[in-house]
């Protein structure tokens, strides 16, 4: 490979992180990737002293510009909008930090920053960037950035879900919440469930979906109840969380991704809008 393709492929998985973290979606992560691709190649590498950061830089800025169509297009959205669920490898869920980044609920909770504040707090808490760096990105004084900074963090520590499930609390919770659903037993449901539990179901008005979150745990087994014995559940890892993916006449129908605490599945993310199960079908490779 030429010197450009070298350095754009070494970094090529941090950018698509960079990006989907920013974006929430896989689809338009590639693309800002492309657009990255095409303004890479008409630099003189001579004149870069960092590459990682000139790409970042770029990456940023074309994510911005997407950001802001993307909170267009939401607007209209039929229902909850969820991100774009990634399969995941083991490791993400191992890199603690990786995988809070990107869990569904992170996700959401980076939906109500603004664009800038959502990509200062992702290159400075998630990638470690310098503020001199994150300026440039985000064409900012580095004084600014810092008080940009200061105010998302907090803005994000005051909804962050709380609670980490230890490897075998989540198995052991996983197993049963699939045992419960399987044989539709609702009181097993009804024991696995947090009272407060949350459902939320993206369908994008192109499948059924509820159209407003589902909440408390009869409510939501109630819901859970409805997946016929038809369906196959298989169990997996998006976006670094515990996930099982249903299947219909062996197709993908719903992701469903969720938030454990305590023993208990304190929140579900169903994805149903077909034109987010994509990246279901192969291994997302996420870089920090």
């Amino acid at each position: 490979m030429d010197r450009v393709t070298e350095a754009f492929v070494a970094h090529r998985n941090l950018l698509f992180t960079v990006a989907y973290e920013m974006l929430g979606s896989a689809a338009d992560a590639e693309d800002v990737l492309q657009e990255t691709w095409l303004r890479w190649v008409g630099v003189d590498l001579d004149t870069v002293l960092n590459q990682r950061g000139y790409l970042v830089r770029i990456t940023t800025r074309q994510a911005l510009s997407h950001l802001r169509t993307l909170d267009r297009r939401k607007e209209s959205y039929i229902g909850p909008w969820l991100p774009e669920p990634l399969l995941t490898a083991p490791d993400v869920a191992e890199d603690v930090e990786l995988a809070d980044s990107v869990s569904m609920a992170m996700l959401l909770v980076l939906e109500t920053l603004t664009p800038t504040e959502r990509a200062v707090f992702v290159l400075r808490e998630v990638f470690a960037l310098e503020y001199d760096e994150i300026a440039e990105a985000v064409d900012k004084s580095p004084a600014a950035v810092r008080q940009i900074a200061h105010r998302a963090r907090a803005h994000v520590a005051a909804r962050r879900p709380r609670g980490v499930a230890s490897a075998a609390e989540t198995r052991r919770t996983v197993k049963a919440f699939q045992r419960a659903v399987e044989t539709g037993d609702l009181q097993r449901l009804l024991d696995i469930l947090a009272p407060n539990v949350v459902l939320l179901t993206d369908g994008g008005g192109l499948v059924q979906a509820a159209l407003a979150p589902v909440v408390g745990a009869e409510q939501v087994a109630h819901v859970l109840g409805r997946i016929a014995a038809a369906m196959s559940l298989q169990p997996t890892q998006v976006n670094g969380d515990p996930a099982l993916i249903v299947r219909l006449d062996g197709e993908i129908d719903t992701v469903m991704a969720m938030r454990i605490n305590g023993g208990l599945v304190t929140g579900l993310y169903a994805v149903r809008n077909p034109e987010k199960l994509s990246h279901l079908e192969r291994e997302t490779t996420l870089r920090r």
